[in-house]
Formats: C-alpha cells, structure tokens, sequence
C-alpha cells in the first residue's frame, strides 16, 4: 500500500489504538480524534487521505460530523467510511440512501479497512490524473 494519511474518529480508545498499531503495519500513517470536535480542528491543520468515522460520538453524530466535514473541505467526499454497527437502524439508512458514502460494518476485520483505503486512495489518484488532463 502506498504511504497514505488516515483520520479515524471513534470515541473508543481502545479501537483507535487497535487500529492504528494495526494500519502502521502496513506503512499507513494514523491520526486519531475521540470526538467531533477535535477531528474538526485536527483538519484545521492535517490532510489526512481517508477518513473512518464513527457514528456515536459523544457530542455530535458521525453523521453531523462527514456533513460538516464535506461542506468545509469538498476534496474529502469521496474519502470518508462510516463505521457503524448500526447501518441497519431506519434512521442511518436513510441517511446513508441520501449521500453516497462508505460503510464498513462493525465489527469489521482489517482486511475490510485496507481493502477501503486502497480503494480510495487509487479513486484518488484517477481524480488527479483525471482533473490533470482536462
């Protein structure tokens, strides 16, 4: 996998931490928020090339957050997988039917996360060579 940023936002502290040691393995550089708020200001100041977020944070829905992250940084719609163990609750699928966004259902093995990030990081590779051209 080529060298690549990752943003995961997830109050659970324990699955950041599993996550990170697990994507370092693998030459991903890891970036982790427990809540809205701090991704939004670590965005401030980092471009990540993936985001995974968490649903349930404790101050602001994932869902509120992908939001507010696409209308202040367009270039990472596209680059965002929701983590849930909920996409099947009537709320979230209606969401998730109205924005086109990624799913990685919980609970997920590494191989699922890796398999998206290389996804998404070739998709943006194809913009830039795309968008080069034009």
């Amino acid at each position: 996998m080529m060298p690549c940023t990752v943003l995961i936002v997830d109050d659970e502290a324990p699955l950041r931490r599993v996550l990170e040691r697990s994507l370092s393995h693998h030459g991903v550089r890891v970036i982790g928020a427990g809540s809205a708020e701090t991704a939004y200001d670590l965005l401030a100041s980092e471009t990540p090339d993936a985001i995974l977020l968490d649903i349930h944070l404790p101050t602001m829905s994932g869902l509120a957050l992908y939001l507010a992250i696409v209308h202040r940084w367009p270039r990472l719609d596209g680059r965002i997988a929701i983590m849930t163990g909920d996409a099947d609750a009537d709320e979230v699928r209606t969401w998730l039917e109205r924005h086109s966004c990624a799913v990685i259902r919980k609970p997920f093995n590494l191989q699922e996360v890796l398999d998206w990030i290389a996804l998404t990081l070739r998709a943006g590779e194809e913009r830039k060579r795309g968008g080069a051209e034009a």
